[in-house]
This record gives C-alpha cells, sequence and structure tokens, in this order.
C-alpha cells in the first residue's frame, strides 16, 4: 500500500464526508509554520482539519517533529496509517489527533476510524496567522483600522499586530476565510467550490 493509494482514499472519502464544497477547501500539502512541514491534506471549512499519511513505505521517524508543528497550527489532526503503525503511532501523537487505519481489501483501501480527534486546545495564534500571506494579513488589519505603523513593514510585524489585536478564535476565523477567498490557481488546491 502506497501513499497514493491512501491519498485517494482519503480525497474519495472527503468527497463523502464533505459533498457540498460551497463552504469547504480541500488542500493537499499545505505549508505550516513557514513551510518547516507540510500536512498532506488539510480540509478547510469551519475548521482547519489536517489529515497526514503514512503508508506502509513510510517511517515514523518525522513524525514527533510534524507532530509538535501540526499541534501549533492545526485545529484539528487526523492520522491515517497503514495498521502497522498504528502501536508507534499511539504512542507518538497527542491525544487529541484522530487515527485512521488503512486498510488495503483487494485493490482497494479503506479507511476505518481507530480514534475520533477533538478540538486542539492549545493552538499557537503565531503559528495561525503564518498561513496566510503578507497581503492577506495587511487587508484584515486596514479592513480593521489596525494597519496603522505596520502597513510597510514586513509581514513579521504584520502577524505580530494581528496576534495582539485578536483572540485565537477570532485569528482562526480570519485564517479560514481568507484560505478559502484564495484563487483557484493557487498551488496545492484540490478542489474547491
Amino acid at each position: 500500500m502506497r501513499d497514493i493509494d491512501v491519498r485517494q482514499a482519503l480525497l474519495t472519502e472527503m468527497d463523502r464526508l464533505h459533498p457540498d464544497k460551497t463552504d469547504t477547501l480541500v488542500v493537499e500539502e499545505l505549508g505550516l509554520c513557514q513551510g518547516i512541514a507540510r500536512v498532506d491534506l488539510a480540509v478547510v471549512n469551519g475548521t482547519i482539519h489536517g489529515y497526514e499519511i503514512k503508508s506502509e513505505l513510510d517511517t515514523l521517524v518525522r513524525l514527533k517533529s510534524q507532530a509538535e508543528i501540526y499541534s501549533k497550527t492545526l485545529e484539528f489532526v487526523t492520522i491515517v496509517a497503514a495498521s502497522s503503525h498504528i502501536p508507534g503511532i499511539e504512542n507518538t501523537v497527542p491525544p487529541w489527533w484522530g487515527i485512521w487505519s488503512a486498510i488495503q481489501i483487494g485493490q482497494e483501501v479503506r479507511l476505518k476510524e481507530s480514534r475520533k480527534a477533538k478540538r486542539n486546545p492549545s493552538l499557537a495564534p503565531e503559528a495561525l496567522v503564518q498561513l496566510l500571506w503578507r497581503e492577506e494579513a495587511l487587508q484584515i488589519l486596514l479592513e480593521h483600522k489596525l494597519a496603522r505603523g505596520v502597513a510597510s513593514k514586513s509581514r513579521q510585524h504584520i502577524w505580530d499586530r494581528l496576534c495582539a489585536s485578536f483572540s485565537v478564535e477570532e485569528l482562526g476565523d480570519l485564517v479560514r476565510t481568507s484560505l478559502k477567498q484564495r484563487p483557484s490557481s493557487w498551488r496545492g488546491q484540490s478542489s474547491q467550490a
């Protein structure tokens, strides 16, 4: 069972779970924390739910560092893995992460939920705002009349102002709205209504 096989099963499941695409964006390989890591699949609607794939051919070597970054940025996380990885995963990822087993049945890969994902209890606002392009972050500040003194500064200054001006819940709403409003040519986008 290869990554592509699990990914296709996961995309099919996302189509089933989110048939109405008017408010759901599915993005493959979403960069997090300025590109330090990429989550295999992100579903953006009322939350940002990241899905990490670990096929039979993958190792769990990077999982601990991935878990740290994902846990700063994503509101929900589910790991989708070959059954052989599940024991190692259960002891590595935070208890709020969801766990799905990917099971090969003939030519088909089926997904089975082992543990339901729960809301991230410790989002880091500074990691969340890094999902925004500089122009998007500045536009939010302009719309809220908070851009004074940072309009010509670096994106870090703009991100810092956002973090100082909004709660993490408000930032989540603003980031999700911005991601969903990006043009359809946005890199890595697999579907958008």
